[in-house]
């Protein structure tokens, strides 16, 4: 390996690789849940409460949708974004800051796996 290319090795890129396919698995899972309960909160059962109760459950119902949607959008970027540093563990870019050209920390990239940028890079922004 050139002495001027700066990565992590193959074991520990694999140990992130794992880390990120479980994390890959649990967000598509609560992404599944989202989108249920997006689909089906149509009816939850107020046909018999008052007319007024009714118009301020279907109030906070419009905002749990709107909530729910923009939930379900974040946690597909969260799993494109994850499904991204696969790519870069496969081309072994991973971990490597993409303003400084510096390894990122293995503590950072623990927290928030899917980072381009180092703490540094990122505070400077």
């Amino acid at each position: 390996m050139a002495e001027d290319m700066i990565r992590y090795s193959d074991k520990e890129l694999s140990e992130f690789k794992k880390l990120i396919l479980e994390k890959i698995d649990k967000a598509e899972k609560d992404l599944q849940v989202l989108r249920e309960n997006f689909a089906n909160d149509k009816n939850n059962g107020t046909d018999d409460t008052a007319p007024t109760f009714k118009a301020f459950e279907e109030g906070s119902d419009t905002m749990s949708k709107e909530a729910n949607s923009q939930l379900a959008i974040r946690q597909e970027k969260f799993i494109r974004d994850l499904k991204n540093a696969i790519l870069r563990i496969e081309n072994k870019t991973y971990g490597v800051c993409r303003e400084t050209g510096k390894l990122i920390s293995k503590e950072r990239l623990m927290l928030v796996p899917h980072t381009t940028m180092s703490i540094d890079a990122k505070n400077k922004q």
